[in-house]
């Protein structure tokens, strides 16, 4: 129980950290960029450009707060069900904690600006390939995913993964 409450405590830590990291990169990009031109880092390749995005990645499904709304929780409360199931003090699941931590950041950084605002600051552009705009939980999101692919395919053996489907011992 105290070992849970404190995995709880570093998860929700993390979090507040990452989101409020993320908020915080929107917010200057809001009172920096709104309204100027792109801002070259490393020209021809990467600048800062103020958008309001009300879709998903390259500007698919516009407008449909309510279906990124639905997503966005079921997304969150399956990342709270796998942390919950990652058996206490195994630190070979400190992988898969980090995965689930990047991609909850993520995704509640990106809800609280749909909820707040109806539409998601993204600010960081990639020019050389025309990638969308993109921002900080964005980057946790994708990083997230991506190192979950990774842990799956070549780190963790299938009968590792076992508790997220079995019952918990009581």
């Amino acid at each position: 129980m105290k070992e849970n409450l404190k995995r709880w405590g570093i998860f929700l830590l993390l979090a507040l950290l990452l989101v409020g990291l993320d908020q915080f990169t929107k917010q200057l990009a809001v009172e920096h960029l709104m309204g100027a031109d792109r801002v070259p880092i490393i020209r021809n390749v990467l600048y800062l450009l103020y958008i309001e995005n009300r879709g998903a990645a390259f500007g698919s499904l516009q407008g449909a707060q309510i279906f990124f709304y639905i997503i966005t929780v079921v997304v969150l409360c399956g990342i709270v069900y796998v942390v919950h199931r990652i058996p206490q003090g195994d630190r070979h699941f400190l992988p898969l904690l980090l995965v689930c931590e990047l991609i909850f950041s993520g995704a509640l950084g990106n809800f609280i600006d749909r909820v707040r605002q109806q539409y998601v600051v993204d600010f960081i552009y990639f020019s050389p390939i025309d990638f969308p705009v993109f921002n900080v939980a964005d980057i946790y999101v994708t990083v997230g995913c991506a190192l979950m692919v990774v842990l799956f395919l070549f780190y963790y053996k299938d009968e590792e993964l076992g508790f997220l489907h079995r019952s918990k011992e009581v």
